[in-house]
C-alpha cells in the first residue's frame, strides 16, 4: 500500500501499479468520490484489514453502485437463474467482471441488440439467438454444468470460464457462440498454476516443448496430478496449434495459458456438434491498455492468426452503439465513457 498526493487528494493505492493502471485507479477512485462515496473499503490480506480507495465499503455494496443502474437487476436475475461467483473483487471499481456486465448488458438487452453486434462480428453475425442461455447471453460460462465441465478443471473455487458467452445465428442460419474473455487494467492474463505449484514432482518438467509434452502428458503437473484434460483436448486439435515448433518449451507457461485455456473450452464444444455448429473465441480491453499486446501477438502468433479466435477493444462496442444514434444507447455510452476513461471523442 502506498500514499499518493496527487491534484490536491491523497490515494490509498497498491504499492505497484503502471502507468495505465495507476491513471485508471486515480479516474475511478475520482468517480467514487464523485458518484458513490468517499468511504474508502478493506481488503482482507492474512486477517489483516487493508484500507483502499478503490474498494467499495461494506456500506455501499448490496446496492451494486458501479453497475450500470437499468441493468442491476437482469444482472441480479440472471445471478439467479445462472448462478456464478462473484469475483472477490467484484467491488472493486477496477473489477473487471462488473466492467464486462456493463459493456454488454446493457448492448444485449437493448432491442437493437443485433444491430450493434453485427457492427462488432461483421463477418458472420446475423441476429442474437434470444431462446438461448438467458435472452442469448451466460455471464461466467464453462459449458455444460456437469461434474468438473469439458476440460475437467471447473470446482465451487476455481476453473476455466468465459467471461460472457453470447448465443447467436449466423448468416447461414446456424447456432453458434461466442466466448468473450474481458480485460480491464488487468497486465497480464492469467498464467500457469501448475508451472509455480508446490504440488509439482520431479517428473513435472515445463521446459519440454508442445511435442514432447504430447508424447508424456505426465511431464504437465495439470494433466499428472490435477487430470485437467488440456493435453488431451489440444492432442485432438494440434492443428489449431501449427506454430508449436517455434517454442522450446511449454508454450503455455505464461499469459497464453488463459488464451489456451478458454479456446480448448470452445474447441470442446464445437465437438459436441450440438447445439453449437461453431464456437469463436474473443478477448476484450480497454482500449489504452497495451500491456496484454504481447502475449495476445504470441497467441496469434502460435494459432498462426486461426479466426476462432479474435481480439477487440470496449471502444469498439461504445462507438457501434453510438453509432446507431439511440438515445437510451448513447445515455448508457455516455456513462460507460466517464465511468472507464473513455471521455475523448479520440479514443
Amino acid at each position: 500500500m502506498r500514499i499518493l498526493d496527487k491534484n490536491g487528494n491523497q490515494y490509498t493505492l497498491p504499492s505497484v501499479l503502471n502507468p495505465f493502471q495507476e491513471e485508471m485507479y486515480l479516474h475511478l477512485i475520482d468517480w467514487k468520490w464523485d458518484h458513490v462515496t468517499k468511504e474508502e473499503g478493506f481488503y482482507n490480506h492474512l486477517g489483516r484489514k487493508i484500507p483502499y480507495d478503490a474498494i467499495l465499503p461494506e456500506s455501499v455494496k448490496k446496492d451494486y453502485p458501479v453497475i450500470y443502474p437499468e441493468v442491476v437487476d437482469a444482472l441480479k436475475k440472471h445471478h439467479e437463474k445462472f448462478y456464478f461467483k462473484l469475483h472477490q473483487h467484484f467491488n472493486h471499481m477496477a473489477s473487471s467482471q462488473a466492467a464486462n456486465a456493463n459493456l454488454f448488458l446493457p448492448v444485449l438487452l437493448h432491442p437493437r441488440a443485433n444491430d450493434v453486434l453485427r457492427l462488432i462480428k461483421p463477418d458472420d453475425f446475423h441476429e442474437l439467438a434470444a431462446g438461448e442461455l438467458d435472452h442469448g447471453f451466460q455471464i461466467e460460462f464453462w459449458g455444460p454444468r456437469e461434474g468438473a465441465g469439458l476440460l475437467g478443471d471447473h470446482t465451487k473455487l476455481y476453473g476455466t470460464d468465459s467471461d460472457i458467452a453470447i448465443a447467436y445465428f449466423n448468416k447461414k442460419h446456424e447456432l453458434c457462440l461466442w466466448l468473450i474473455e474481458h480485460k480491464l487494467t488487468e497486465q497480464e492474463f492469467t498464467e500457469c498454476h501448475g508451472f509455480t505449484s508446490n504440488g509439482r514432482k520431479p517428473q513435472h518438467n515445463c521446459s519440454k516443448n508442445f511435442s514432447e509434452i504430447l508424447g508424456n502428458k505426465s511431464y504437465c503437473y495439470y494433466h499428472d496430478i490435477r487430470h485437467f484434460r488440456y493435453w488431451d483436448i489440444t492432442e485432438r486439435h494440434q492443428a489449431f496449434f501449427p506454430n508449436h515448433n517455434k517454442y522450446g518449451q511449454c508454450p503455455f507457461r505464461g499469459g497464453t495459458n488463459q488464451l489456451w485455456r478458454n479456446q480448448l473450452l470452445a474447441l470442446s464444444l464445437e465437438e459436441q456438434a450440438q447445439p453449437y455448429k461453431h464456437v469463436y473465441f474473443s478477448v476484450v480491453r480497454h482500449p489504452l491498455n497495451i500491456y496484454l499486446d504481447n502475449t495476445i501477438n504470441d497467441y496469434k502468433n502460435l494459432i498462426a492468426d486461426n479466426p476462432k479466435f479474435s481480439v477487440f477493444t470496449s471502444k469498439n462496442v461504445i462507438k457501434a452503439a453510438e453509432s446507431l444514434g439511440d438515445a437510451k444507447l448513447n445515455k448508457w455510452a455516455t456513462w460507460y465513457r466517464e465511468l472507464y476513461n473513455l471521455q475523448n471523442p479520440s479514443i
